[in-house]
């Protein structure tokens, strides 16, 4: 597939990319760069709740229409929330791109909210809610990023609460619109079968009318972490622990290295560190996996582990074992040069999955205005040494700065 990629801005200030890519299918969606850490401290959920309601009603259509004007040509429609953007996106045959772009730009522009169908929303993310409270290995990231950022808006819960939910009226949706969806704050992306010049034309005719409006972004960046430790007793099964540090922002030239030294220890391959020496050599854990989450000014390192509550104490020390293997001991050049390669695939293949590429383009384009090519991508990898990743291990992964949640069952 061609990495190439060609990007304008319209005079509103929205800026669009796009990938040609071969096949039947297309993909478009828009990335508003607004997430739960936007909301006001009365606002948790709010987000999240508009991100849902714009599906209900628009000036020219009901929700029936909305949810059947692509699923009617084999198509599909859908949205998320994130801690920092809001993702409204569709995939469908080349030939109804024009179709999907009228109706992505109708509901994310021209939502009107209509009020007896926002207050039925509310019911299914209640629901939403209380299905993840019935999952502990969601919930426990999300409590253990609160605990992390403690006090501050990136650690509050996407979802919001029941109690939010409740008492959210059709203006709270609005003035959270009207902060943050606006041409300039966003960036449209579109991969597809497709000519550049009809994409760009049918961008211009279906958003160039859109006014230009300054968005309010305020946003507080975190400091002062310090590590806690926290033990909580539930009604689980087996149980949960987490443990981390808070680490390197999207905007890190350390950044890339992180990638790398997480795939290592516990990224998604079947042959990481923490799978090899743990879940395969001591069939401890089923669910073990360590994560590198940047933010635009933060992120933080993470281990998830669920086992049984008798194997914890052991499966603890294996993962400081191997976090002190990494800190303490080079890794040698083809151990170096075998995870380079591991990386560059993953990377490789990602870009087969047309809408996750899409969605990639968008996300870069929106928070560093420019989309790097593979080409160099894959060069600062190249580029990262055996003595930076040891570096990074040892301010990631010191011992007295982890912090560590634990869900625990509760005695019979």
């Amino acid at each position: 597939m061609t990495n190439e990629f060609e990007t304008f801005t319209l005079a509103n200030g929205l800026r669009v990319i796009f990938q040609y890519m071969p096949g039947p299918a297309a993909h478009c969606g828009f990335l508003i760069n607004a997430g739960s850490r936007d909301e006001l401290e009365n606002e948790n959920g709010l987000a999240h709740y508009l991100e849902h309601c714009m599906f209900k009603g628009s000036k020219k259509r009901k929700a029936f229409h909305i949810l059947n004007r692509l699923d009617a040509v084999g198509g599909e429609i859908n949205a998320y929330t994130t801690k920092e953007d809001t993702v409204i996106h569709a995939s469908f045959l080349n030939e109804h791109f024009e179709r999907a772009l009228e109706l992505l730009t109708d509901i994310t522009f021209h939502a009107t909210y209509p009020q007896r169908e926002i207050t039925k929303e509310k019911l299914i993310i209640i629901d939403e809610i209380h299905s993840y409270l019935d999952s502990p290995s969601e919930q426990i990231f999300d409590d253990f990023e609160d605990q992390l950022f403690i006090n501050h808006p990136i650690g509050r819960n996407i979802l919001g609460t029941s109690e939010n939910l409740k008492r959210f009226k059709r203006d709270d949706l609005l003035r959270f619109h009207n902060r943050f969806y606006h041409p300039e704050n966003m960036v449209l992306s579109v991969v597809g079968n497709l000519s550049f010049s009809k994409v760009k034309k049918l961008v211009e005719k279906y958003t160039a009318d859109i006014p230009q409006h300054s968005p309010e972004i305020n946003r507080k960046p975190y400091t002062g972490y310090q590590p806690t430790h926290h033990v909580i007793e539930k009604d689980v099964f087996q149980a949960h622990y987490m443990m981390g540090n808070q680490t390197y922002s999207d905007n890190d030239e350390e950044r890339r290295s992180m990638i790398l030294l997480n795939n290592i220890l516990g990224g998604p391959a079947m042959n990481s560190r923490l799978n090899l020496n743990i879940s395969e050599k001591y069939g401890f854990a089923y669910h073990l996996e360590s994560s590198y989450v940047p933010f635009c000014d933060t992120g933080y390192f993470s281990v998830y582990l669920g086992t049984e509550e008798k194997s914890l104490k052991k499966a603890k020390s294996l993962i400081f074992k191997e976090l002190e293997k990494l800190k303490n001991k080079k890794l040698g050049t083809r151990q170096l040069h075998m995870a380079k390669k591991q990386l560059i695939g993953q990377i490789a293949l990602s870009q087969e999955n047309g809408a996750s590429q899409m969605i990639a383009l968008g996300k870069s384009l929106l928070a560093f205005d420019k989309v790097d090519t593979l080409d160099v991508i894959y060069a600062e990898i190249e580029s990262i040494t055996a003595e930076q990743l040891l570096h990074i291990a040892n301010q990631a992964f010191e011992t007295d700065q982890m912090s560590s949640l634990t869900f625990l069952p509760t005695p019979e």
